[in-house]
């Protein structure tokens, strides 16, 4: 049966069995967004594949795929299958220290997608391995990071953890204000 694995946002890889060989044809593949059949794209494959990745394609969209065995030998009916391409993850691109006091600053970043769950903001002292983590609600796009030493430069991460279970993330320094001396 024709069936897609490794599908990400813009590709999957298509496999089926082996139909025929380089011999006896070679397959004609279609497709198109589901939703918009006139869109169709045609390849032709060599009848000594059994697999293809497609690419290019647009994310959390539906395709209709058509592999069509084109036998000089024997009649085989078209295998079809659907495939769903998954959202877009996009790394968060910003990340903003602001509001840097002796003990405290706030962290933002951008943009905010509705395919993230939730937000994890690492940090700690650079340099230095003691980290802390920070849950913020995949709404927000920004947190104060507290009890901080003063004078001290620190690491950020943000990573964005996606419904799909993937994360990305994007790093910041962060400087705190000397506290008051006295």
């Amino acid at each position: 049966r024709l069936h897609a694995t490794d599908v990400t946002s813009s590709s999957f890889r298509l496999l089926w069995p082996k139909l025929l060989s380089q011999e006896t044809g070679y397959y004609t593949l279609e497709y198109a967004p589901a939703a918009d059949l006139a869109r169709k794209r045609t390849q032709q494959v060599s009848g000594a594949h059994t697999s293809l990745v497609l690419s290019d394609l647009a994310p959390e969209t539906t395709y209709e795929v058509a592999l069509i065995p084109e036998s000089n030998v024997h009649y085989f009916p078209p295998q079809t299958t659907r495939v769903t391409t998954l959202a877009e993850e996009i790394s968060p691109v910003q990340v903003l220290i602001s509001e840097s006091g002796p003990r405290s600053f706030h962290v933002s970043w951008a943009p905010v997608l509705d395919s993230v769950v939730s937000y994890q903001v690492l940090y700690g002292p650079l340099p230095g391995n003691s980290v802390k983590v920070l849950e913020v609600d995949g709404r927000h796009n920004g947190t104060v990071v507290e009890h901080l030493a003063p004078n001290t430069t620190y690491l950020v991460t943000v990573t964005a953890i996606y419904r799909s279970g993937k994360e990305k993330s994007l790093s910041a320094k962060a400087c705190t204000q000397e506290g008051e001396r006295g």
